[in-house]
């Protein structure tokens, strides 16, 4: 019996520090698509390009959660519309604002979710962060406030991108409830096929679909890579890591962002390099106390 608990413990805490590593993985695919979006979205309309974007994630990944099983599945379609509502309302103002602010400025704005996530957390969930994750979130918001230069401003675009993170802040709190009832990828597959479904035809009222090359590459690019595999690690991860600490390790995808940025030519500068330093202090004070594993589901 003491092999056996030994036994299940430490797979407990591998599963655990797995999940912690695959949302580190879907922060860099996300962080790696702001450049791609700003530069496709200049010559194509935002909402059509999402649609197509996430349709192409639904493809990828609905053949793989058709071979789950179905019969454990109740309640994964409505878990997928609301997830896919918010997520396509925050895809929606973040696309949009990205034809008014520059791709570092939408990832300082997007991840105040950290900011929100807690807080969301603490009233509907009753789930209060700890005292690392806390002064985790304040160190990695001055860093965020850093890397944006210090001169945050409330334009159209930055007002479009508010909207985006209180959106992605109540979708990681839905995840954090859906996810540990559902198979991660068929709930993937359903919140990705309401995404493109929602932008799909307004899509032919507001710029059509005759895009240029470089646009479907990117559309094939952020489809596969950070809609279906991005999405796909975040939701799986989410049946074991908390809401405050999953908002805190995906403040890595700024960084990314900021480091693409740069090798296209959008230097950060000392402030800017200060702040991405400082979200990394940031996440690693909320990593000294770990949160307890969750109980998963033995098919999963």
């Amino acid at each position: 019996m003491p092999n056996s608990w030994a036994s299940t413990h430490g797979n407990r805490r591998r599963g655990a520090a797995l999940a912690h590593w695959a949302l580190v993985g879907a922060a860099f695919l996300f962080g790696t698509t702001f450049v791609v979006v700003k530069d496709a979205v200049a010559k194509a309309g935002p909402v059509p390009f999402l649609g197509v974007r996430f349709l192409i994630g639904a493809a990828v990944v609905w053949p793989f959660a058709m071979r789950r099983p179905a019969e454990r599945e109740p309640g994964v379609v409505p878990a997928g519309v609301w997830c896919g509502l918010v997520l396509g309302a925050g895809y929606i103002f973040q696309t949009v604002g990205l034809q008014y602010v520059s791709s570092s400025v939408s990832a300082f704005i997007t991840y105040l979710l950290v900011l929100i996530v807690p807080l969301l957390s603490a009233v509907a969930l009753r789930r209060p962060p700890g005292v690392a994750t806390v002064v985790g979130v304040l160190l990695a918001a001055g860093g965020l406030y850093l890397l944006n230069g210090g001169h945050p401003s409330l334009g159209k675009g930055e007002l479009l991108t508010l909207g985006c993170a209180v959106c992605f802040a109540v979708h990681i709190i839905l995840l954090a409830e859906f996810a540990p009832k559902h198979d991660s990828m068929r709930l993937n597959a359903a919140q990705l096929t309401v995404v493109g479904a929602v932008c799909f035809v307004p899509g032919f009222f507001t710029g059509g679909y005759d895009f240029p090359p470089s646009v479907w590459l990117a559309a094939l690019y952020t489809g596969v890579a950070a809609s279906a595999v991005a999405f796909g690690l975040m939701v799986w991860a989410q049946r074991r890591v908390a809401p405050s600490r999953t908002a805190l390790l995906l403040m890595l995808e700024p960084v990314f962002a900021a480091i693409a940025g740069a090798l296209s030519g959008d230097h950060l500068g000392l402030v800017g390099v200060t702040g991405a330093a400082l979200i990394l202090v940031g996440i690693l004070v909320a990593e000294i106390r770990r949160p307890p594993v969750v109980t998963i589901r033995p098919y999963e």
